[in-house]
């Protein structure tokens, strides 16, 4: 592959993270996970290439969660992880949705992703989960937070669970979500389009658009936003009130 253009400069960002919260060792055994959305399906991409250039080795399992959406062809998904030469599983939710379809359950769908791939990491004894959360991701996060919950976080880069047994990482933490999508078509990635019936509706979409508007009076509204994370002055912060 001819790492020039977008792909080589993605990579980059890519690598950069990966260096920056010393995410990826020698002989790692990685789970993927891969909604099947151009986000997860350039993750993957990138860190396959990567192996072909980087002074370690690790191993990397790709993992789709079916969750029985009817938007979803996991065949499409194997075919494409057969094509790359990637070991893949396709693994089940523990619980199927109760409710009604209009009702349908934001917390619940991701609670049971994320419990799915956890459980399968403990199975095949994987140390550490790639999840392709990107910067623009990681900035909604902390506003939907800051807006909704009265509380300052996000999405951590790199974040250890179950007293180091295993690590969630995300590589893309540096890339924005508008190069993914330009990746994406550059590469003819077999993108699965959500037809999530909360997708236009979200809290998340809400904060996309607030984003999007101030990045007209600002273009590095986004870079600001998330380097804020890191430049907290904390004796501007009115902390706890005496009593």
């Amino acid at each position: 592959m001819n790492i020039r253009g977008p792909f080589y400069f993605i990579t980059k960002k890519t690598g950069k993270a990966i260096w920056d919260y010393k995410m990826l060792g020698d002989g790692d055994k990685v789970i993927v996970a891969v909604s099947g959305g151009k986000d997860s399906l350039c993750l993957l991409k990138i860190l396959q290439e990567r192996l072909k250039f980087v002074p370690i080795s690790y191993e990397l399992i790709a993992c789709h969660v079916d969750m029985g959406f009817s938007w979803v062809n996991t065949d499409i998904l194997a075919e494409h992880f057969e094509k790359g030469g990637l070991p893949y599983i396709i693994a089940k939710p523990s619980e199927e949705w109760k409710g009604e379809k209009e009702d349908f359950d934001c917390f619940w769908c991701s609670w049971n992703r994320r419990k799915a791939i956890f459980d399968l990491a403990g199975e095949i004894g994987a140390n550490k989960i790639a999840f392709a959360h990107h910067m623009d991701d990681i900035i909604e996060t902390m506003l939907l937070n800051l807006f909704f919950q009265g509380e300052i976080g996000t999405m951590m880069p790199y974040q250890d669970m179950f007293d180091g047994e295993l690590a969630i990482i995300r590589p893309l933490a540096y890339v924005e979500e508008k190069e993914l999508t330009r990746l994406a078509t550059i590469l003819d990635l077999p993108v699965i389009a959500s037809s999530c019936p909360r997708g236009d509706v979200s809290k998340r979409s809400l904060v996309k658009g607030i984003v999007a508007d101030l990045k007209k009076h600002n273009r590095n509204v986004k870079k600001n936003i998330f380097r804020s994370l890191t430049r907290i002055r904390k004796e501007y912060l009115p902390g706890v009130a005496p009593k």
